[in-house]
């Protein structure tokens, strides 16, 4: 969805690495449809590479490729290919995209990344739009660091300068199952105080489409439950931590992140549903008294994120969509609340056996987290 009161913003080329992917197929799309981004170059493995985009790819979305998307000749994914671009997407599998990621911001070029490689570096921004927008911060310290340790061997305009590390960064976003949790503690944090939640217990129910494509194979997910996912329950642990936490700038101006001290388990399951990551959700809260129920519906609904203000085209017009209804948030009914950028909670209730003080369920649509 894009909000009518959009600032007007320089349209930006953009490229895509690993565009034959499951993620890059997405980044495509979500950029065909952008008010402020183009699809420039897209990039992919040497057996790709020279093909048009159409050809290379076994295309897996319910939305066409568009014409003039298909038509564009799949590159090498090195800088020098990409130097036109503004800044590239990445939808690189996981063992390849650590160095092709850190070869692109060497080169001056902006990579903002679906891979999980550079997340935990502490100078790389986690970012969660409608959460940590101000991890932002973190850019200059990042490019200090690059400028203080190397000297590009190749840059958008050829010289080898080192003054393109001003233009060079590295954005990822989170594991599809940490922003369900980051949205609505991120809310209950701006209500309520950073450190306000001590400790939480989440088991997630998610959708096969979270693992790629081809995915889980049906023998194994038709009729079941896979209770676990490798490195997953890891993952919402360590980013939640890292995307709740808080930014602070030295006397020099540089930012560092203090990750925040909430205690998560975690429990990470694959359910047959093809589309939309639910959970349930445990908290104990680190004050008393508690907020109430209707406290905490209240900061939920009433949470305003940056992106809104700021006049981001796909931010929701509700980041946070609270469900009155005893039986919701299901996913086939609700991923696509907000065009899917929503987070959906229902269920929220005392733990009646007081050994946590709230539950709550989320839903959301995993794939349009980028």
């Amino acid at each position: 969805m894009h909000s009518s009161s959009a600032v007007p913003f320089p349209r930006k080329r953009c490229g895509v690495l690993g565009c034959t992917g499951s993620v890059g197929q997405r980044f495509a799309l979500l950029l065909e449809a952008h008010p402020y981004f183009s699809l420039h170059v897209v990039g992919a493995s040497h057996s790709s590479c020279g093909k048009t985009y159409g050809d290379a790819v076994k295309w897996k979305q319910s939305t066409p490729l568009a014409a003039a998307s298909a038509e564009l000749v799949v590159k090498e994914c090195i800088p020098e290919e990409f130097f036109d671009c503004d800044l590239v997407f990445s939808g690189l599998d996981d063992s390849v995209a650590g160095g092709i990621e850190t070869s692109f911001v060497s080169a001056g070029i902006p990579v903002f990344s679906n891979a999980k490689n550079h997340r935990q570096d502490p100078l790389v921004p986690l970012v969660v739009p409608t959460a940590n927008l101000s991890h932002l911060g973190l850019i200059p310290a990042q490019r200090a660091k690059l400028k203080a340790t190397s000297i590009p061997k190749s840059s958008r305009n050829g010289d080898g300068n080192s003054d393109i590390v001003d233009t060079g960064m590295l954005v990822c976003n989170s594991n599809c199952s940490v922003v369900g949790v980051a949205v609505p503690f991120a809310a209950l944090e701006h209500a309520f105080g950073k450190g306000c939640i001590a400790s939480a217990s989440i088991t997630t129910l998610q959708a096969i489409s979270g693992g790629g494509y081809p995915g889980v194979p049906s023998m194994d997910i038709m009729d079941n439950i896979v209770p676990f996912i490798s490195g997953e329950e890891a993952k919402i642990s360590s980013e939640a931590r890292k995307i709740l936490g808080s930014i602070s700038y030295d006397e020099t101006g540089l930012a560092s992140i203090q990750e925040a001290a909430v205690k998560i388990s975690a429990t990470c399951t694959r359910v047959p549903v093809l589309d939309g990551h639910t959970a349930v959700v445990s908290v104990r809260f680190a004050q008393r008294p508690l907020p109430t129920i209707e406290a905490l519906k209240e900061a939920l609904e009433g949470f305003k994120p940056e992106a809104q203000t700021l006049g981001c085209p796909s931010a929701p017009k509700r980041a946070i969509v609270v469900m009155r209804e005893h039986d919701r948030p299901q996913p086939r009914l609700d991923r696509g609340i907000e065009g899917g950028y929503a987070v959906s909670v229902g269920r929220l209730r005392e733990d009646e056996s007081g050994v946590w003080d709230a539950m709550f369920l989320f839903s959301g649509q995993q794939e349009r987290r980028y």
